[in-house]
């Protein structure tokens, strides 16, 4: 009886010894886990910090009559190429044109010189 009692008792001992082991490990994993989760939102700070500074860097190299000077410039731009492409349906419709009426000309050539043949 003494030793089914001993016996119980190690049973059960190593149970939670087992059940400890367990626990301790999950407890190391989540230490380890938190750290590399502090070292990533580090870095991601660090990094976020990076990019703040040179966005800020950026407008500041940006005076308002430098902002004044490149809208004016991005405006006579856009006029610039609505013009062309206008200018280039323009002369697209021209060569249309041209072509057809190349072709009427040849036509009318042909027709021309079958008659001298046939006569």
């Amino acid at each position: 009886m003494v030793e089914a009692g001993e016996c119980r008792s190690r049973t059960l001992a190593e149970q939670d010894d087992k059940r400890e082991a367990t626990w301790r490990e999950r407890a190391l994993n989540a230490e380890e886990a938190l750290k590399a989760a502090h070292a990533e939102i580090l870095a991601q700070r660090t990094r976020i910090g990076e990019l703040h500074g040179q966005i800020w860097d950026l407008q500041a190299e940006w005076t308002e009559e430098a902002v004044q000077r490149i809208t004016t410039e991005n405006t006579t731009l856009k006029q610039r190429v609505r013009q062309l492409t206008t200018d280039n349906r323009t002369l697209d419709e021209r060569l249309k044109a041209a072509r057809s009426n190349l072709r009427f000309q040849d036509r009318r050539l042909a027709d021309l010189e079958a008659q001298i043949v046939d006569s």
